[in-house]
């Protein structure tokens, strides 16, 4: 049966694609994403036969005892039915007799979600080469939200879906960051320095859409670089976080800056970890944020739309940047994003550089805040909704 939607959610990108990719291929789906972004909902609404959801701790624990169980249940199904296990990585090596169960002469299809690589990775795992699709899911994006639309909630509450459709949202923003945050992620870091571990979420919180210095976050934190290097491993593995190298293929005397960034993905939990998503925002706080957010949604995009699309940001040895540069086949989408309602000639400065040591043909983006679209030069000026609405009509 089809399970009906809760209040809180709203169709998904993803949905009528994976409702085709079952009709037309028999292979099985591994959603991954971090916890809350709906990735069981969206699942479900894919009429699965039998739903084993290993967030619940008893049925957890009862595989976890008897790995037997799973191939009992599912062969109590009829053949072809369709199969879904909610947060797999929690017993990883499930996906062995998942496999084995896919090669039954096909009587099984299985829908997967997982919220860490990192466990997925974790010993002796069956990743099914061959066997299965893999998506990402992302929070709500710009496109999903549609008339409910509200750029000042994205940049302060965020959009996971509950949390931004909820008036409870707030509420449960703070939990998920004490309860998931602070102690499942925790947990992933296999430390037994507490406080550590959350002077580096603050630390990475803060950091989220600057370029790193490990040295300088190290001396400020007080805590050893090679421990910062290896707690930022475990946000990106459990998709907290994604990062984004600086962009290098450029020719000219000029020097390119090869450090990185990393981007919380959601600007909700962001502000959450910094207990600041109740804070009302100045103008030049909300800079950051409108850019991150972009930003984000353009990794969305090319994932969801599977472009392969590698994203970077821009600078030079003389500070120069562009905030965004995503890599396409034949050029680069080269974006500067201001939160500002003007745009003035120096906004440009980056861009024109960019493309003067570009190796590929540079496409320059400017988007911004305000009303109208604008050309200067061969740079063309958007309206921040234009530009995901530009996005989506010539990029799919």
């Amino acid at each position: 049966m089809r399970y009906p939607r809760s209040v809180f959610t709203l169709p998904r990108t993803l949905e009528s694609h994976l409702q085709d990719r079952l009709k037309k291929t028999p292979k099985s789906v591994l959603l991954i994403g971090p916890r809350q972004t709906g990735k069981s909902t969206l699942l479900r609404q894919l009429e699965p036969r039998l739903e084993i959801n290993l967030s619940n701790e008893s049925v957890y624990r009862a595989h976890l005892k008897d790995d037997s169980l799973l191939a009992a249940q599912v062969h109590a199904t009829p053949p072809k039915s369709v199969i879904l296990i909610d947060e797999i990585q929690r017993i990883p090596s499930m996906l062995n007799t998942v496999q084995s169960l896919i090669e039954d002469s096909g009587k099984y299809r299985f829908l997967l979600t997982g919220s860490s690589a990192r466990k997925l990775k974790r010993g002796p795992v069956n990743l099914l080469p061959g066997r299965l699709f893999r998506y990402d899911l992302f929070p709500l994006t710009y496109w999903e939200l549609a008339d409910q639309w509200d750029l000042q909630k994205a940049l302060t509450r965020g959009t996971l879906p509950e949390i931004y459709l909820a008036d409870y949202g707030p509420e449960l923003l703070a939990n998920y960051v004490d309860s998931y945050l602070r102690e499942e992620i925790q947990a992933e870091a296999l430390t037994r320095s507490i406080q550590s571990f959350a002077r580096f979420l603050d630390v990475a919180a803060q950091s989220s859409g600057q370029i790193l210095n490990y040295s300088q976050l190290s001396s400020d934190s007080e805590i050893p670089k090679e421990t910062l290097r290896r707690y930022m491993d475990i946000l990106e593995d459990t998709l907290l976080i994604h990062r984004i190298s600086g962009y290098a293929a450029i020719r000219g005397s000029r020097k390119a800056i090869q450090k990185e960034k990393v981007l919380f993905f959601d600007m909700g939990v962001r502000n959450a970890v910094l207990g600041q998503h109740e804070n009302v925002f100045s103008e030049p706080e909300l800079g950051p944020l409108f850019e991150q957010w972009i930003i984000n949604q353009v990794i969305a995009f090319g994932k969801y739309h599977q472009k392969n699309w590698k994203i970077f940001f821009y600078r030079d040895d003389l500070k120069r940047e562009v905030d965004l540069v995503v890599e396409r086949e034949s050029d680069l989408l080269a974006v500067e994003i201001k939160y500002a309602k003007r745009v003035e000639s120096k906004d440009l400065n980056g861009l024109i550089a960019f493309q003067g040591v570009a190796k590929k043909k540079v496409v320059p983006i400017v988007v911004y805040r305000g009303e109208e679209m604008q050309r200067r030069g061969d740079c063309q000026i958007f309206p921040y909704r234009k530009f995901l609405e530009w996005l989506a009509a010539t990029c799919r």
